[in-house]
């Protein structure tokens, strides 16, 4: 275990720090910076701003993160006399976990294949509630430790991963401290939804079991939408669990897009309609229905086809890879970019004349509002949301009443970019730019303004402070 003080630097600007005294609240975050992704950004940004609202926190994190991605740009946010605390992980490096899952998949029969397959599943089965219980161990060591050493007023444990959230039970079990358990993705929809989780009886079994004792721990369960807060004190009242939920959406940090020149002149410039969709393609979120779209309207107006320009930035799972390599027998002409750092990812936002959105309509997903959606609302520009309906659906139309388009019908979805591709040539918009009114509404999504609901929560628990704005309460 290793502790990283971040040096101080300037405190101007921080607000409460002179007049009240700040507390400390232990955040449980195994993904962390110099980690990539979508999901680290929600914690790296309550971590930016929580000093302004009166809290200090420490963050506990991996210390060797078995992780697909990196992201070393999103370290220029950790603030001043950050303290890190980070623990080490048993493990293996993610390419051998992916090696080790390839393996599994090979369908040539041998008695040594079979023998360590068989010894594969077992220890697949017993890492509940995820690999990254591995890493509960150390991790543990290095959080009571801290504690001790230091007082702290409340325990902050996001997910996924989920062992977070039972490593914060456990240290609530120990110390007594409230403990509010942070939801980025619900349980039960990442157990549905996500690659290589497992589906079976047992491991099903154990988690609800587990998920259950943890929510019983809970002083307060924080989700990042108001549907999936409900479900999740519905699941806690179940349980036999008093604690309070409140939704604390994801959102987008303004200075994100003071994108620098050099990487702006990174982006190619084109003179099609260009088509931008940031994030993971997956079972979640499948670029089918746009798919069928585009074949369909490159079948019917070829000439329009050949004005349009999709870019694909981010990871694909091999049957995403396989959908988009479809656009190459039309005139549409596809940009797929892997996984890139999250400023050059705001600079293709930016490069946009539409931005696509994604929900694939299954179990659940109207309780699901994908992070992207608040940083596309503070770029601007008219968004293009294939999303069933539900609370994403809801948030597009209020800003972008035309933009929500059901992942069912590919031939509405055609007409939209059909019509937006013509406006282009013809001078004109097809979507104008938001009102100031809808720009200032898009506000109440800014990551410090919504710190600041955090806060709010933190001082519920730890008895300081009055109550979560009623808005924020399920």
């Amino acid at each position: 275990m290793t502790t990283t003080l971040i040096p101080p630097q300037s405190l101007a600007g921080v607000r409460r720090e002179s007049s009240t005294q700040l507390r400390n609240v232990l955040m449980v975050s195994y993904h962390f910076p110099p980690v990539g992704g979508a999901g680290v950004q929600r914690p790296v940004k309550f971590v930016k701003y929580l000093r302004e609202f009166g809290w200090d926190p420490t963050v506990l994190v991996a210390e060797n993160p078995s992780v697909p991605v990196f992201d070393p740009s999103l370290l220029k946010d950790l603030p001043e006399a950050l303290r890190l605390i980070r623990a080490r992980t048993l493990e293996p490096a993610y390419a051998a976990k992916q090696s080790m899952a390839g393996q599994s998949a090979q369908s040539n029969w041998s008695p040594t294949r079979w023998v360590r397959r068989m010894v594969r599943g077992a220890a697949s089965l017993a890492l509940q509630p995820d690999p990254q219980v591995l890493w509960l161990p150390a991790a543990y060591r290095a959080a009571r430790k801290a504690l001790a050493a230091t007082p702290h007023a409340a325990i902050l444990a996001t997910a996924p991963s989920y062992s977070n959230l039972l490593l914060g039970a456990w240290l609530k079990r120990q110390t007594g401290l409230p403990l509010v358990l942070d939801y980025r993705d619900e349980w039960d929809l990442s157990s549905h939804y996500l690659e290589h989780s497992r589906r079976d009886v047992w491991s099903q079994t154990v988690q609800e079991r587990m998920q259950r004792w943890i929510l019983r721990q809970a002083d307060a369960i924080v989700a990042t939408t108001k549907r999936s807060t409900a479900r999740l004190v519905e699941r806690a009242r179940q349980a036999g669990s008093r604690a309070f939920g409140a939704c604390v959406y994801n959102g987008f940090d303004p200075c994100d897009f003071e994108v620098t020149h050099a990487i702006q002149s990174t982006i190619p410039p084109t003179d099609r309609f260009r088509i931008v969709y940031t994030g993971t393609l997956w079972n979640l979120t499948s670029i089918a229905p746009v798919v069928v779209a585009l074949e369909q309207l490159a079948a019917e107006q070829p000439e329009l086809a050949r004005q349009i320009e999709l870019v694909a930035v981010g990871r694909k799972t091999p049957e995403q890879s396989a959908l988009l390599a479809r656009l190459d027998q039309t005139a549409v002409r596809l940009v797929a970019v892997d996984y890139c750092d999250h400023e050059t990812a705001i600079a293709w936002m930016q490069s946009a004349d539409a931005l696509l959105l994604l929900l694939t309509d299954g179990p659940g997903a109207d309780r699901v509002a994908p992070a992207k959606l608040f940083e596309y609302l503070a770029v601007g520009r008219p968004i293009l949301g294939v999303v069933p309906s539900g609370e994403t659906a809801e948030i597009v139309s209020r800003f972008w009443p035309s933009g929500h388009q059901p992942p069912e019908s590919p031939a509405a979805i055609a007409k939209w970019i059909s019509s937006a591709v013509a406006a282009k040539a013809s001078g004109a918009e097809a979507v104008g730019p938001l009102t100031d009114e809808e720009r200032r509404a898009s506000e109440a999504f800014s990551r410090r303004h919504l710190t600041e609901e955090l806060a709010a929560i933190l001082d519920q628990v730890s008895g300081s402070g009055n109550s979560p704005a009623d808005g924020g309460r399920s």
